[in-house]
């Protein structure tokens, strides 16, 4: 709790207040992000699975010289199956891969061989707009924002940012699925708690 000490040197109470509600801020964000990370890894396992012709694309990438560095993402996966006491499947790794794996297979590192298939992923973004760059950008500002508050780190210190990483990753999620945005609506409370932590901090 140092950090809100720190900002708040003469305020004790209000910096207890600023630290319960970072947590209330956080928990709003868990329901989309699980959701858009499901819904990533799901979209992007799709066209992996078609672009190499097996769900047992994670072999077929070991065998490639240029996504060679994939594969302690995958194998890491693969020892945390085993350390389970569980048999490896295609399902069971791509479960267990991480969202900074499917964030990086849309990295420029990867571009030549990958962009191709895994562009169709987003099949809701305009086809204008539909370039790497478009996509990977936002992703890979959701990840650090993700490995934030599931780290349990401070977050709210600039609700503007806030409200636009709460839009991006609901635009993200319509490039992905149309339809996600209206689903997760009844249980994205994100825009009433940061308005209702905004009024609390400015008491």
């Amino acid at each position: 709790m140092s950090k809100y000490f720190q900002k708040y040197p003469n305020n004790e109470n209000k910096a207890i207040t600023h630290y319960h509600l970072n947590i209330m801020v956080s928990e709003s964000f868990y329901p989309i992000l699980s959701i858009l990370e499901v819904s990533l890894r799901n979209s992007l396992n799709r066209e992996l699975t078609t672009f190499f012709g097996t769900e047992n694309w994670h072999l077929e990438i070991e065998l490639i010289p240029t996504l060679n560095s994939l594969t302690n993402d995958i194998n890491t996966a693969k020892k945390h199956i085993l350390n389970r006491n569980e048999s490896i499947t295609a399902s069971k790794v791509t479960a267990e891969l991480t969202l900074g794996f499917w964030v990086k297979l849309l990295n420029t590192k990867y571009e030549q061989i990958l962009w191709k298939p895994l562009r169709k992923a987003f099949p809701y973004l305009e086809k204008i707009n539909r370039q790497r760059k478009t996509v990977s950008a936002p992703l890979n500002k959701i990840r650090n924002f993700r490995n934030r508050v599931f780290h349990h780190e401070p977050i709210s210190w600039n609700f503007s940012e806030l409200e636009n990483t709460h839009k991006e990753i609901i635009q993200v999620m319509g490039w992905i699925n149309k339809d996600l945005p209206l689903i997760i609506a009844e249980m994205d409370r994100v825009e009433n708690v940061l308005k209702s932590a905004k009024i609390r901090l400015n008491e």
